[in-house]
């Protein structure tokens, strides 16, 4: 992207910066306006190792889509990110992987081949990135992990987890960036995805939900709408408070929250995207 483009890209609501609101305002600020760097973990690293694989899979013919051929492609895919993505060097001390962990991006890989079989498969998109402006004028933003289509048009927007399934009081949350999805897919497409798929590749699991229509659709964008305002009402008051949760002990920017005794960095003059 050259300046040009950067200057001139608006400001846009993505699924991780909406969620992160709702679990946090100072979670989102310290993310989405300071822009704090965030080391990624083990885990993340592999969830997008598995991913980049996953992606990859449907390049090749129906019948080498096997839990072996995608085993063999976990250690080409994890030296093209580390070549691609230089602070994945970071998530491992000294840069050297442990002994396993590849193993266990296989794995994970394996548990997608319980729920489904990709022969069958042929994605209309993969890893594909989705604009939306809301009447309203909200503009937003995410990237579809796989969009299926059937011959008589109708859509599938599919998910995939490597962490655990949530339990059934979180499944709504868990469905939140899907209903995302299927909004912005709604608006730009004039089509209410048949079906919203999570994947939890880890307890070979799948959530399926079904959208009832339009009217539901019409209602989530509402709850969006009322959440950016809060979020523009937040940044033009520069006051972004911790909630603190369960979810705090995973928290990465500890240091800068009140709550455990740290204090944000100076609020930006002009909020980045």
């Amino acid at each position: 992207m050259t300046t040009t483009d950067a200057e001139t890209r608006r400001v846009a609501l993505s699924p991780s910066r909406a969620a992160d609101f709702k679990t946090c305002p100072l979670l989102y600020r310290l993310r989405a306006i300071d822009r704090l760097p965030e080391l990624p973990t083990p885990e993340m690293a592999r969830g997008t190792l598995v991913h980049a694989v996953l992606e990859r899979l449907f390049d090749l013919p129906a019948a080498e889509r096997t839990p072996a051929q995608a085993a063999l492609m976990v250690g080409p895919a994890w030296e093209r990110m580390r070549e691609e993505e230089p602070e994945i060097a970071g998530v491992f001390e000294g840069g050297e992987v442990p002994e396993g962990w590849l193993e266990s991006a296989a794995e994970l890989l394996e548990g997608y081949f319980t729920l489904e079989d990709p022969a069958r498969l042929e994605p209309a998109e993969r890893e594909s990135m989705v604009e939306a402006e809301l009447p309203s004028g909200l503009l937003l933003r995410g990237f579809i992990d796989r969009l299926d289509a059937s011959p008589a048009g109708d859509l599938r927007v599919v998910d995939y987890k490597t962490g655990s399934a949530p339990r059934e009081a979180f499944e709504a949350k868990a469905l939140f960036q899907l209903k995302f999805y299927a909004l912005m897919l709604w608006r730009t497409r004039g089509v209410v995805p048949r079906a919203l798929r999570l994947l939890y590749l880890k307890d070979r699991a799948v959530c399926d939900y079904h959208p009832d229509g339009p009217e539901e659709l019409q209602r989530f964008e509402r709850n969006l709408e009322a959440l950016w305002k809060a979020i523009t009402a937040a940044t033009a008051a520069r006051e972004f408070r911790p909630q603190p949760s369960k979810l705090c002990g995973w928290c990465k920017h500890q240091a800068h929250c009140p709550e455990f005794g740290g204090s944000p960095p100076p609020f930006p003059e002009v909020a980045p995207e």
